[in-house]
């Protein structure tokens, strides 16, 4: 039987349930493919914490070693860490992880060399249609020389990479409560910590791919909700939240309350400028704060909106030379970090700040947080396209109003805004809306709302 593999390979990467949608057998034909398509002749792989993830990694080792590749793996990292991998050896990578999915999920990110993504229009079209094929009946052709497999800790050097990019060595002492998940982080944040002023009070810092504690997904506030607590109850001066592969990184300041990742994209955005001579194109998807654009031109710098999603923020970074860009979901992106996302980055640049003057986060980020906003708001439709279509319609020719559709349907007024995106996966409609006071963002979330939800 031919695997259907319409409901794993996404967008962006590979991400099913296991042994259900996908299996051991399936990762070496992917490891095969990937090695096909990609032309590499030596390979870094890693994964995460999950149950299943030595096990899937290891396989694609041995599909891409049959193809001759030489595999080095690194063995237990963050997704931030293979990227490092991916770029400081120069390798092509796979990372085994459904992020902060629950833990009957497992995936594989895939990159180029230099950490460039590896998406459905650059190459994981067709590593799904060779697997496809090779796995009913037409298996690849071995290779005459197999590669080699071996191991090779990057931690270290991963860590030491990201301190250079941030200047530590003046801050205050600080106290950090890190929220890990269960997730990488438990494995990462000690040895990047090492040797700075911090007092760091771990939570969930064991590796457990079961998440027996809280999903290790800090988008939805449930998630943060210990970690609130802890911060107020140590009187620590900011707490930090990483998802499964941490590769995404949430705030909480001293009083428990989170920071809008818009406020953290402009503040490292505001610093990225300070340190490249005020000067740099900075990238934005077109749901952050209308603060990001701001503080970008106040600092010098040159903003560039650009549709949700890393794929797009990482292909207008690479053409546009951007020093830094930065998503709405807490993905923030580094031209000194081959482009990729990584938060443990964004962590060390929201210490620096906060260290390196003496009042709390709250004071600081509130100059780089100045609009209100709706957060999120998912909504079940039975036709997405109806739904956009009617919003356009009710808004469309109004006085003083705008629509674009770079990505779904975004309307703006002077004191307001709202984009309304349909996920490519579910049947949701998502919103997201902002204004220059609490009372019109209400008004106008609600009135969008009820013509989504019809």
């Amino acid at each position: 039987m031919a695997a259907d593999l319409s409901q794993v390979v996404k967008a962006y990467d590979v991400r099913g349930v296991v042994p259900d949608q996908w299996d051991e057998s399936l990762a070496e034909l992917f490891g095969a493919a990937f090695v096909r398509v990609t032309g590499a002749s030596a390979i870094a792989t890693g994964h995460d914490m999950r149950p299943s993830s030595p096990g899937l990694s290891r396989a694609f080792a041995r599909g891409a070693a049959a193809l001759g590749a030489d595999v080095t793996e690194i063995g237990l990292c963050s997704t931030d860490q293979l990227y490092y991998a991916s770029g400081a050896l120069n390798l092509p990578g796979a990372m085994f992880t459904a992020s902060h999915n629950p833990a009957q999920y497992n995936g594989i990110k895939m990159c180029r060399m230099g950490a460039a993504p590896v998406g459905q229009d650059t190459g994981l079209a067709e590593i799904r249609e060779l697997v496809e094929r090779w796995s009913e009946s037409d298996a690849p052709e071995p290779a005459a020389t197999p590669g080699t497999i071996t191991g090779r800790d990057t931690l270290s050097d991963y860590a030491a990479h990201l301190r250079s990019l941030v200047d530590l060595t003046s801050i205050r002492p600080l106290k950090v409560v890190v929220d890990a998940g269960n997730g990488m982080g438990g494995h990462t944040v000690p040895e990047v910590f090492t040797g700075l002023p911090l007092t760091l009070v771990p939570m969930y810092f064991e590796l457990d791919g079961t998440f027996p504690n809280h999903e290790a997904n800090p988008l939805d506030p449930a998630n943060l909700v210990d970690l609130q607590k802890r911060v107020r109850e140590e009187g620590a001066d900011l707490g930090l939240a990483f998802d499964g592969d941490a590769d995404r990184c949430f705030v909480v300041d001293e009083r428990g309350e989170p920071v809008s990742p818009s406020a953290i994209t402009a503040l490292v955005a505001s610093r990225e400028l300070a340190r490249h001579g005020g000067k740099g194109t900075i990238i934005h998807n077109l749901i952050t704060s209308w603060s990001v654009p701001e503080v970008v031109t106040e600092n010098g710098g040159t903003p560039v909106r650009t549709r949700v999603g890393h794929s797009f923020i990482k292909a207008e970074m690479a053409r546009s030379g951007a020093i830094f860009g930065g998503e709405h979901s807490a993905h923030y992106y580094f031209r000194d970090f081959w482009n990729a996302d990584t938060g443990m980055l964004a962590a060390l640049h929201v210490l620096a700040a906060l260290g390196g003057q003496p009042g709390t986060l709250s004071a600081l980020v509130a100059q780089y947080d100045r609009y209100a906003g709706s957060g999120e708001i998912n909504s079940t439709v039975t036709d997405q396209a109806a739904r956009l279509a009617a919003i356009r319609s009710a808004y469309e020719g109004r006085e003083g109003i705008t629509l674009d559709e770079l990505d779904g349907l975004t309307v703006s007024a002077t004191d307001w805004w709202f984009n309304v995106r349909p996920s490519n996966t579910e049947p949701l409609l998502r919103l997201n809306a902002e204004a220059r006071d609490p009372e019109t963002m209400a008004r106008v979330r609600d009135e969008a709302l009820a013509i989504i939800r019809g």
